[in-house]
């Protein structure tokens, strides 16, 4: 009988951690569903979760199909990164790591402790079996599963979060780097009028023509729109480069081309009437704050639990004792007595009452409470800020391309007849020449700075703007703090 026993106490924690853990209890794909619908109804892009090989070789391959045109548009850009940037999926594991944490949770709160002992006084012997288990976890369990639950969406808000910075970061990069190429266009055509104007200038000096001041004031012009170009082509290669960081390329991948020129501006601007509200309700950064604050007020309850008692652990098993006795006729004679056994053990707080633990959960509660507060006013600020760049930026781009460039070709067309005519100088057409040069490039600015205001304007209804990606790190590193 004893070796049965001792079968049924080695075997009863085997048989019910088998029974209660469940390696397909959640599966954290599952969790990253929820972050591609979020930043699919933000962006109309697809993102992916990239886990082993074969999800990996299908990312590949619409990378490539997105990459075969000549031009690499703006939002096939946003969509090669959102599938293909590294440091996104990374962050995609924070929603693997919390579903594993609520995963643990689900489990039994510690494995169970297996005590047997075996011992023999004259002609009796004991057999004990003891299964041992943290009282106390089993008593907060509920409320670490919040813990836990709460932790799992606030990585799934980051990871939104996330998703909308590299989506916002992208098309912004690529903005900048289609005006930087834009740019460069601009100041190659000046210097191709400004070649054949020098070189006139050499032939008209060696006829006696034209002076030797004018014949320089034509080459100096020509040296500087050089220089200028050779600047100006720098700085597109180091805008592209920023980019194929963001989109995840290297080798012979960086090979794309953006386009040579802005989008044209819009017919009229969007009105967003109630942008603020509209902001609160739709800001991924501050939902993440709300949620953080809620799993801290879940947190301060556990706390409460546990601050006076620690750890209560609880055994229960059986106790088996064989016992001889001899009968008349000089034989043995065997009895087993089974019974209960409980063991109980307490750690008292003699030393550490749990003052300090609780006052702690209050003033990291406190804390949080006022960071969603501050969050709440720099996001209609943000919101507003954003509304009035979107509209002057509107505003201004258009004066340039209906008033100002108009009248600059026609003050430099003018000159040049002038200047044919032995009324104008070279110096006042060089100056002229210069100024609408100047004024393209001034208008190339304001259509970049309007598209730049027109993402910003996305980024600060829905999140994932320059402004607020600082502050979501510090509130999801909150959201992720001790529960003690």
């Amino acid at each position: 009988m004893i070796p049965y026993l001792k079968a049924s106490v080695l075997l009863a924690p085997l048989v019910l951690g088998g029974c209660l853990a469940n390696d397909n209890a959640f599966l954290p794909q599952d969790g990253f569903e929820t972050v591609a619908l979020r930043s699919g109804q933000v962006t109309g892009k697809e993102t992916a979760w990239v886990q082993d090989r074969q999800q990996a070789a299908a990312v590949d391959a619409k990378v490539r199909r997105l990459m075969e045109g000549k031009y690499l548009g703006s939002d096939a850009a946003v969509q090669v990164a959102l599938l293909n940037n590294k440091g996104l999926q990374a962050s995609y594991a924070d929603i693997g790591i919390s579903v594993a944490d609520l995963w643990q949770e689900t489990l039994p709160p510690l494995n169970p402790t297996i005590s047997l002992s075996y011992g023999t006084v004259d002609f009796t012997r004991t057999v004990e079996g003891l299964v041992v288990s943290n009282i106390m976890a089993l008593i907060t369990r509920e409320r670490r599963l919040d813990v836990a639950t709460a932790r799992v969406h606030a990585a799934q808000l980051g990871a939104v979060l996330r998703t909308l910075e590299v989506a916002s970061q992208t098309r912004r990069a690529w903005i900048e780097a289609v005006a930087a190429w834009e740019n460069v266009a601009l100041l190659n055509r000046a210097k191709v009028a400004a070649d054949a104007a020098a070189e006139l200038a050499a032939g008209l000096g060696g006829s006696g023509a034209m002076t030797k001041a004018d014949q320089a004031r034509e080459q100096v012009f020509y040296a500087e729109l050089a220089g200028r170009t050779a600047t100006a082509r720098l700085e597109a290669r180091l805008a592209k480069e920023r980019l194929v960081r963001l989109l995840g390329l290297y080798g012979r991948d960086v090979d794309f081309e953006v386009p040579n020129a802005l989008p044209r501006l819009p017919r009229a601007v969007a009105k967003r009437e109630g942008i603020e509200a509209e902001a609160l309700r739709s800001r991924v950064d501050v939902q993440l704050a709300k949620l953080q604050l809620d799993a801290l007020a879940k947190s301060y309850g556990l706390t409460k639990a546990t601050r006076y008692v620690s750890d209560l652990e609880l055994g229960a098993g059986i106790e088996a004792e064989e016992e001889v006795e001899e009968d008349e006729d000089g034989g043995k004679e065997r009895k087993t007595t089974i019974s209960p056994a409980v063991e109980a053990s307490l750690t008292i707080p003699i030393f550490d009452s749990g003052q300090a633990r609780l006052r702690k959960a209050e003033f990291e509660y406190l804390r949080a409470a006022n960071l969603l507060a501050e969050r709440g006013v720099n996001v209609r600020s943000e919101a507003r800020s954003a509304y009035q760049a979107y509209r002057s930026g509107f505003d201004i781009a258009r004066h340039y391309q209906n008033s100002v460039l108009p009248l600059r070709t026609t003050l430099e067309k003018e000159a040049v007849l002038t200047y044919n005519g032995m009324i104008t100088s070279t110096f006042e057409l060089i100056t002229d020449t210069r100024e609408r040069i100047e004024a393209n490039i001034a208008a190339l600015e304001a259509r970049k700075d309007f598209w730049l205001a027109d993402e910003g304007l996305t980024s600060a209804v829905f999140g994932g703007g320059e402004a607020d990606g600082g502050e979501a790190a510090e509130v999801e590193t909150a959201a992720a703090g001790d529960d003690d």
